[in-house]
């Protein structure tokens, strides 16, 4: 690391100065801040699916099982269209269909589940209207609002019956992220020490896989000489007479791992020249 001192005079006199120290890091380390997600996001609040596209010429609810209106005239059929009404209706068209795959009965409107699908499809029609008004401050808030309170009602149930929690996710396709214990900053001095730290650690890695392939290299040679050494020891000892060190089995487990090591070579070779 490179310290550089400079001196930078002010102009109120000669002898008021100030020192500023430059410090130049040979690490080529690079962070950038992450980006900021709005908590208005899928991606925040924990929706997997978006809203599904609803079939226009739906007829509004209340009006599905109507015999009037399958045999009224084709105006009349498209004035109790969802397309040719308010947004609100196919919002609402779309609670339903959410409500009816987690309610306990058909009467069910009220429970834990059913004010969880609400406003799960609420959520996910306001996020549909926020990606073509997304300066619209008062809608903005709404659904923040909302998914407060949909995550408020998730920790609850999250507590009290678990079971019924990790259900709800997943008929719901959502993804519940608890709040952290603490807050804390992203600050730039804290992340580059955690990138120093990791690219010291990749580095030492590197050298050690560097200095294994070489090791590994040198391993069939090594068996070699060191099956060559235990066979003249064997021999000399006998010729001398004194006490064998060097047993046979000592010398065959070493000439079947030299082989072993050489088929397995010549196997990884004919795998690469493939």
């Amino acid at each position: 690391m490179n310290n550089i001192f400079t001196l930078r005079f002010l102009p109120q006199g000669p002898r008021q100065f100030v020192r500023e120290y430059a410090f130049k890091s040979e690490l080529k380390i690079k962070w950038v801040r992450p980006e900021k997600i709005s908590c208005i996001l899928p991606e925040k609040s924990g929706d997997l699916s978006p809203m599904p596209k609803i079939d226009g010429k739906t007829p509004l609810p209340g009006f599905v099982n109507s015999k009037q209106l399958e045999t009224a005239s084709e105006e009349t059929k498209s004035l109790f269209s969802l397309e040719n009404n308010s947004r609100v209706w196919t919002t609402r068209t779309y609670q339903q269909s959410l409500i009816r795959e987690v309610q306990r009965h058909s009467l069910d409107f009220g429970s834990m589940e059913a004010k969880l699908a609400k406003m799960t499809a609420t959520i996910r029609a306001m996020q549909e209207e926020m990606k073509i008004h997304p300066r619209n401050l008062r809608r903005k808030v709404i659904l923040k609002e909302l998914i407060d309170k949909r995550k408020k009602f998730l920790k609850y149930l999250r507590r009290w019956d678990y079971k019924r929690f990790e259900w709800i996710l997943e008929k719901l396709d959502l993804v519940y992220k608890s709040p952290p214990a603490e807050f804390h900053w992203v600050t730039r001095k804290e992340s580059l020490k955690k990138l120093a730290i990791l690219h010291c650690e990749n580095l030492k890695q590197q050298r050690l896989d560097a200095y294994r392939r070489i090791l590994e290299s040198q391993q069939v040679e090594f068996l070699e000489k060191k099956l060559k050494n235990l066979e003249f020891i064997r021999k000399e000892q006998q010729e001398c007479q004194v006490a064998v060190t060097v047993s046979e089995e000592e010398i065959k487990a070493v000439r079947k791992q030299l082989q072993e090591l050489k088929a397995s070579r010549e196997k990884q070779e004919e795998v690469a020249d493939r």
